[in-house]
């Protein structure tokens, strides 16, 4: 590997190669360490590039990591409305006023929900007798 410019701060000839190197990926609450990478690094700014292979194991451990936090999400929002004896449409429309699909598309993990939805399943999760202030509330709401 030869030296190069770094194109974070322009340092001429700054990137320093490295092998072998173990890098660990951060997603929300999850970690996974990713090891033998390698890649370049600069010595002024420690902007770090890493080689093609490198690069890719890095982005995949980061896509699995965020797929994963996805999945618990997913279930936590089932396990929830589950709880609360509400189908997925009179989730719709007490708690979000979404598209008639969007809490199938939670549960699958397909998308992520809205992170007031979530705060207030959790919140329905623990105060479960609140559901009764959200229906009354919706009753008289203008909009």
């Amino acid at each position: 590997m030869k030296r190069q410019d770094c194109v974070s701060c322009g340092a001429s000839n700054g990137m320093q190669p490295f092998e072998g190197r173990d890098f660990e990926v951060d997603f929300k609450e999850s970690r996974a360490l990713v090891p033998g990478l390698s890649g370049w690094q600069c010595e002024n700014c420690s902007e770090i590039e890493f080689d093609h292979p490198s690069a890719h194991r890095y982005s995949q451990a980061s896509d699995h990591l965020a797929y994963a936090h996805r999945q618990r999400v997913a279930e936590e929002m089932k396990r929830i409305r589950r709880k609360l004896h509400f189908t997925q449409r009179k989730a719709v429309e007490l708690l979000s006023g979404g598209g008639h699909n969007a809490f199938s598309r939670y549960e699958r993990a397909e998308i992520e929900p809205p992170k007031p939805l979530f705060v207030l399943m959790r919140l329905l999760d623990r105060y479960p007798e609140l559901v009764d202030d959200i229906k009354k509330i919706n009753e008289q709401a203008i909009v």
